[in-house]
């Protein structure tokens, strides 16, 4: 257990500290490549507000990922300390990234998150306890009347992956 707690702790460390999308996102990939020996680069996050039941979707074909952004601010503003407020981005951004990588059964997918989440995370970890029971478990103490703020205006997440690599 050794060398696995040490992965976990470094994971959780990140998770924790995470202070953006960008930053979650590279543990969402190195949580995939440790895990998985897979990954993908060149994919862009967009925020819009969704319907409360959908977190987040990859567009098959495409290099975007949507995160329902109506969902994050609702959990934060619920008191969620940051660390669950990642724990909740990080569980979204990795479905949506094994999709983008070639698997596109709901079931399987869902399947990968907890395997990836308990390896890298360990069991007892927040981030393992939502993607196995889903990440509506975090709305379930939070009332949730009707919305009826305007719908916002798509938002690109600027600066979200930093590949190093540039086409020319």
């Amino acid at each position: 257990m050794g060398s696995n707690s040490k992965v976990t702790e470094r994971f959780s460390s990140r998770l924790d500290e995470a202070k953006n999308y960008s930053e979650v996102w590279r543990i969402v990939k190195d949580t995939v490549r440790l895990s998985l020996g897979k990954r993908r680069d060149s994919l862009m996050l967009f925020l819009d507000d969704l319907p409360l039941q959908l977190g987040a979707y990859y567009p098959v074909g495409t290099n975007n990922i949507v995160l329902n952004r109506s969902l994050v601010e609702i959990v934060e503003a619920s008191g969620s300390p940051r660390s669950t407020v990642n724990a909740l981005v990080y569980n979204l951004l990795l479905h949506e990234y094994l999709h983008a990588l070639g698997e596109y059964s709901e079931v399987e997918v869902r399947r990968m998150v907890v395997e990836v989440a308990s390896k890298c995370f360990g069991e007892k970890h927040i981030v393992t306890v939502i993607a196995r029971k889903s990440p509506w478990v975090l709305l379930k103490d939070i009332p949730l009347g009707p919305r009826s703020a305007p719908k916002r205006v798509m938002q690109i997440v600027k600066d979200f992956e930093k590949t190093g690599q540039y086409i020319v």
